[in-house]
């Protein structure tokens, strides 16, 4: 019985390092930290020190309950340093309460109805001939594009564009793309 016992708990010792091992690999380091599939959008995005600006400006909007939602929802996330390229006092200047309608519509161009990760969005692309459009939650249009064999660009409707610097940052309620450039709607 002891032997019963011993070999029991050296095969939960080896299930839990496994399961371990497979949980750990299904992470993707944002900001110096985990971001856990079995979290939501909003959950994993305050725990990212490069997400400050955004968590923030999700906040002022009034986003975070839209965002910790069912989904499933494809959210380009700027970073600080993309928020940072803007003219200076945009952002302090969109935080404000009487920009909230503006905050809002820049925000919900970041976010696509759906889960699309690196695969979903290189086969739209492929289908569309080099070049693919997905409407946001905003309503204005993304355009996506290859730039080598490993690196999507997103353009919004001005054409600036983004690039997408850490794909398929997965979520319970859908999929994080970290972009380096903030989009702005028409």
């Amino acid at each position: 019985m002891k032997k019963l016992a011993t070999a029991f708990a050296a095969l939960t010792l080896c299930a839990g390092l496994a399961s371990t091992s497979a949980y750990a690999a299904d992470t993707v380091m944002v900001g110096g930290q985990s971001m856990y599939p079995t979290k939501d959008i909003v959950d994993n995005a305050v725990n990212s020190a490069d997400h400050t600006t955004l968590v923030a400006a999700v906040k002022a909007a009034g986003l975070v309950d839209t965002l910790k939602g069912k989904g499933p929802f494809t959210v380009f996330a700027p970073t600080n340093a993309a928020f940072n390229k803007l003219p200076a006092g945009t952002v302090d200047n969109l935080v404000k309460p009487e920009n909230k309608a503006t905050l809002t519509k820049v925000l919900t161009y970041h976010v696509v109805p759906g889960k699309y990760d690196f695969n979903a969005l290189h086969e739209a692309i492929m289908k569309g001939n080099g070049k693919a459009e997905l409407k946001t939650a905003e309503g204005d249009m993304l355009s996506f594009m290859m730039n080598g064999p490993h690196n999507i660009v997103v353009a919004d409707s001005g054409g600036h564009h983004a690039d997408i610097s850490t794909y398929d940052v997965m979520q319970s309620n859908g999929v994080i793309n970290v972009i380096d450039t903030v989009l702005m709607p028409k």
